[in-house]
């Protein structure tokens, strides 16, 4: 039987997979095993819902709050947030658990519900499974006085964007123009409010969301018109977050774009230098540049390599103590002041390191890291569950790598989240790098053809 939860929680077309009555079940289920399992009898559990601005999340959303609900648990409904922001109001407000819906940088008919754990930390698969198997079970349905309540969390935005400009250290923006492109989505409202107030001056594009243009042409996955808007508007630095605002891209003054990795680069120096990267290591997935690794070994920074997705990465840090992680998407976790990926936060970091340092974000990245090409190829259309495993395959890496030797790298997996297999490759020049990938690419699809 297929295993419900993905990488990243439950998530699929709304009204496709996704429906008001699995939402319901899945909600249900979530009661007892977040809540009622995990809280003292006296009281009932806490959760915190939050949601990202498309359509769906509007039917779906009242779907998991009934489901919470009628099964026990009260409920502080915190309207469209980030899910970095949900996962901070999980821990500022001392709740069992939250849940926020959103499919992330998906497109408006796609939606998902992930789980978060006490003090706002995303759920191992131990415990999702737990919930799934719940599921099967009967619902708790307690009556009169023993159900929940729902409630809007009236101050929930405004405790977030505090948390932000709390994490600058008294850093101001001052003097820098900086352009915001909030993907239509969830950080519409906070992710302007905090820059500035931080003392920047904003320019602000996508950020008109109406249910079902959020990520359309805009965000962390269409880069083209915040590149345009900084160079028209003579701005130090753009910013692009995704649907749910839980990563971060950048674009210097040129209009070039400065990836999660040269973002982590800068940020993992800024932190070295301030004596708060612990034990001096970076927590990167297997598709970073090789060009990072390389730069972090020559400033005397360690790299700890994880799967791909931010859980992992989490995971890893929580498990050494370690400070700061991410992944070449944007997802980046500062672990004091965040459990999760927060695009918001990120940016400000970035323009507090530019502010501090009067350095723009074109010598900050190219003083961190020389970033090598990369080229990377979807395959759609193929049996992605063979992709480890089949033996030309696996000899067709093998030879590739063989052909790139020290100064490239081959990276072939199947995705978590989509019906794909991605073949990445690294190379000296962006020639060879496409042709290898090219090759390898051709390879998948006629192995590994439906």
């Amino acid at each position: 039987m297929t295993r419900l939860f993905g990488t990243d929680g439950v998530r699929g077309q709304a009204n496709g997979l996704l429906t008001a009555d699995l939402a319901l079940r899945l909600s249900q289920a979530a009661a007892v095993v977040l809540g009622h399992r995990r809280v003292p009898a006296e009281r009932r559990p806490v959760a915190v819902v939050a949601r990202d601005p498309r359509v769906s999340g509007e039917f779906l959303s009242a779907a998991v709050e009934a489901g919470l609900a009628s099964s026990g648990v009260d409920v502080m409904d915190a309207g469209v947030l980030p899910t970095p922001a949900a996962a901070f109001l999980v821990a500022d407000s001392a709740a069992d658990f939250g849940v926020m819906i959103s499919a992330s940088h998906n497109p408006a008919p796609d939606n998902g519900i992930k789980f978060l754990g006490a003090g706002g930390h995303k759920l191992d698969d131990a415990v999702e499974d737990e919930i799934e198997a719940q599921m099967a079970q009967a619902p708790l349905l307690p009556t009169g006085a023993e159900v929940g309540r729902v409630k809007r969390f009236s101050d929930a935005e405004d405790r977030y964007v505090v948390h932000l400009l709390q994490s600058l250290g008294g850093v101001s923006l001052k003097g820098l123009k900086i352009v915001l492109d909030c993907a239509h989505g969830a950080a519409s409202g906070c992710s302007p409010e905090a820059f500035a107030a931080a003392g920047a001056q904003v320019v602000v594009i996508g950020a008109e969301p109406d249910g079902l243009n959020i990520n359309d042409g805009y965000g962390s996955t269409h880069l083209g018109p915040l590149q345009k808007a900084v160079v028209a508007n003579g701005a130090d630095l753009g910013i692009a977050h995704d649907g749910d605002a839980d990563r971060c891209l950048a674009v210097d003054h040129t209009g070039a774009v400065v990836d999660g990795d040269q973002i982590m680069a800068v940020l993992a120096l800024a932190l070295k230098e301030a004596g708060s990267l612990v034990d001096e290591t970076l927590v990167v997935t297997v598709m970073s540049n090789l060009g990072l690794k390389l730069g972090m070994q020559a400033a005397g920074i360690r790299l700890v390599e994880t799967a791909v997705g931010d859980r992992y990465v989490l995971e890893a840090m929580r498990a050494g103590g370690y400070s700061l992680g991410g992944e070449q998407s944007g997802h980046l976790i500062f672990s004091d002041y965040a459990t999760t990926g927060d695009g918001v936060l990120t940016g400000l970091q970035l323009a507090a390191r530019m502010a501090s340092t009067g350095t723009s974000l074109q010598d900050l990245a190219a003083a961190a890291m020389t970033r090598l090409p990369q080229v990377l190829i979807n395959v759609k259309g193929v049996d992605k569950a063979k992709a480890k495993t089949h033996q030309a395959v696996q000899e067709a890496v093998a030879a590739a790598q063989l052909r790139l030797g020290e100064s490239g790298r081959v990276l072939l997996r199947p995705s978590g989240t989509e019906p794909v297999v991605r073949v990445m490759v690294e190379a000296a020049t962006a020639d060879l790098a496409q042709a290898e990938s090219e090759t390898l690419a051709d390879i998948v699809k006629t192995e590994l053809a439906l």
